[in-house]
């Protein structure tokens, strides 16, 4: 299990410097630069070239990139061309955003989609069947972003029921120690400032659920039907073991490994920033943050976040694949 863990650890080194030079050289072919964000339009070109010069970025591209990559091996990201402020820093005040509607999200989608297509398949050719793979489709194809939007004038802005953005109301003056606002309200004991932010959690958790629920419930029922016409099953229906026990420890069991690979893929995509749904509920994420880093050509906070964001990807599917070993004891990681 320890070799296992290092070799994946080790596999993640020529990735992040696979990704890191592509993304370097993408970045630099881009239109425009970051001297174009900092003067806009009505800079003169001797204002450009001096800021190019600051910067290093009139230097030879190998030479640019080497100076990256060591300070990449010191763990220095560089600072945000518009903010001043270093990479990291803000990595960290926006990343707890969307761990927390990522969580959020994965939680409905789990929590509604493996009973939902558990019980599509124990009742295959019903109405609930009918109606979990139309739902499910239906999720599939409408936009997030249409959702959002739809989600957004009914609930916040007609009815009144949820806020229509950010993350917690400002005027509570909730105490901030880990970024975490739901977190934060529980360790404070300011349960309404963990309420409040739980609220602001529902509107945007429910539309980025969306297309996982769907997902997830199409691989469960799929994966039940096949496990249900194995013969195990029947032996174990034939020896009069009761429907509970062969529904946890024959179904469930074995038709859960496609549904947690599947969960694992959509968690590091939701961790890697819900962009569109951040911006609609004005979420600050790092979702959100990209889009402007990229509307102000922020090299340094797009090469940074691109990067931390492969490696979060990496560490979620790395303990799917321990999690294997959990759920069946067949599948030994080697």
């Amino acid at each position: 299990m320890f070799r296992f863990i290092v070799r994946r650890l080790l596999q993640l080194i020529p990735t992040l410097f696979g990704l890191s030079l592509l993304l370097f050289i993408w970045l630099r072919r881009l239109p425009g630069g970051p001297e174009t964000a900092i003067l806009g339009e009505r800079g003169t070109p001797e204002m450009r070239a001096q800021i190019r010069r600051n910067m290093g970025l009139d230097e030879p591209i190998l030479v640019q990139y080497g100076r990256f990559v060591r300070r990449l091996i010191r763990l220095d990201l560089g600072t945000s061309t518009s903010t001043k402020r270093t990479v990291v820093t803000e990595f960290v005040e926006r990343f707890p955003g969307t761990v927390e509607l990522s969580v959020t999200a994965m939680l409905i989608a789990v929590g509604v989609g493996i009973p939902l297509g558990y019980l599509a398949a124990r009742r295959r050719g019903r109405m609930l069947d009918h109606l979990s793979v139309g739902g499910s489709l239906i999720g599939i194809c409408i936009p997030v972003f249409f959702l959002a939007y739809v989600l957004k004038a009914i609930f916040a802005e007609n009815l009144g029921w949820f806020p229509a953005s950010g993350r917690q109301d400002p005027t509570l003056g909730a105490t901030r120690v880990t970024n975490f606002f739901v977190l934060d309200g529980l360790m404070t004991r300011e349960w309404d400032a963990a309420a409040d932010a739980l609220w602001h959690l529902v509107l945007p958790g429910v539309a980025l659920a969306s297309i996982p629920l769907a997902i997830i419930v199409r691989i469960t029922r799929a994966s039940v039907l096949e496990v249900l016409n194995e013969d195990f099953v029947r032996t174990a229906e034939a020896k009069g073991l009761t429907e509970s026990t062969v529904r946890r420890r024959h179904v469930l069991r074995n038709s859960m490994l496609p549904v947690v690979t599947s969960i694992g893929l959509l968690t590091g995509g939701l961790l890697s920033g819900a962009v569109l749904t951040e911006t609609v509920f004005a979420f600050s994420g790092i979702g959100a943050f990209i889009y402007e880093a990229i509307s102000q050509r922020d090299y340094p906070v797009l090469m940074g976040f691109i990067l931390i964001i492969a490696v979060v990807y990496v560490l979620v599917n790395l303990l799917v694949d321990l999690s294997y070993s959990l759920i069946d004891p067949r599948v030994r990681v080697r």
